[in-house]
């Protein structure tokens, strides 16, 4: 394994063993630790007390931060018809319907999100087994499937993410960059807290929130108290 860089090291050294830090702390510790000479995206990393191996304690959806994450997402578009110029106009990076297939089979993956109005999901389906392991597959639930394509694209770009468990019962999300005021880090952070908190399966027994650490791209994790 390799041996963690000198700045890994000077900026763990800033963070105590075995301390909870408290929200606010936690993300003026975490812009500290974020040494790197590009703006590091900063991650939440929480641990559920879930099981997600069973569909009922499975924890997935999608909220808009306050603040956004300060990456600005390239949507891409399955529509035809009328729709093609409401994405447009919406500001989707890419629209199209079979073309965009045959670039995708074809290994082209120029995008982060993508969105589709429902009559276009069984040409969409053929992507099943490229667009699914890479957790792009347009979903209902995520409101990425839909006739509203203007207020989709505009959630997208304005900052809305993804949260799904792991087999492990994790979930990884950014929430900002290391440029971002430490108050706007935190008014992010607790905005996906609250809403994991709000979805937690009825299955679920015990303690649910397990662990709440966050990191930045090249630096040491800052565990937070789970009840901060």
């Amino acid at each position: 394994m390799a041996k963690p860089g000198k700045k890994y090291q000077d900026a763990a050294k800033l963070i105590e063993a075995d301390k909870l830090y408290s929200v606010d702390e936690a993300m003026e510790l975490v812009k500290k630790t974020a040494t790197a000479k590009f703006d590091e995206t900063i991650e939440l990393h929480v641990r559920l007390g879930v099981d997600p191996k069973y569909a009922d304690q499975q924890v997935r959806g999608a909220i808009v931060l306050p603040h956004g994450t300060g990456k600005s997402a390239r949507v891409l578009v399955f529509a035809k018809g009328e729709k093609v110029k409401e994405a447009e106009d919406a500001g989707a990076d890419h629209v199209g319907s079979d073309d965009i297939v045959t670039k995708i089979q074809g290994g082209w993956f120029d995008f982060d999100v993508a969105v589709a109005t429902p009559d276009m999901m069984g040409t969409v389906g053929r992507l099943g087994k490229v667009l699914g392991p890479r957790g792009l597959m347009p979903n209902p639930k995520l409101g990425t499937v839909t006739m509203d394509l203007a207020k989709a694209i505009s959630e997208i770009k304005a900052g809305k993410v993804e949260y799904r468990t792991d087999k492990a019962g994790n979930i990884h999300v950014p929430i900002g960059k290391a440029s971002f005021e430490a108050s706007k880090l935190a008014d992010n952070m607790k905005a996906l807290m609250d809403t994991l908190i709000r979805v937690r399966p009825a299955a679920a027994k015990g303690q649910y929130v397990k662990s709440i650490t966050v990191v930045s791209t090249m630096g040491p994790g800052v565990p937070i108290a789970p009840q901060a």
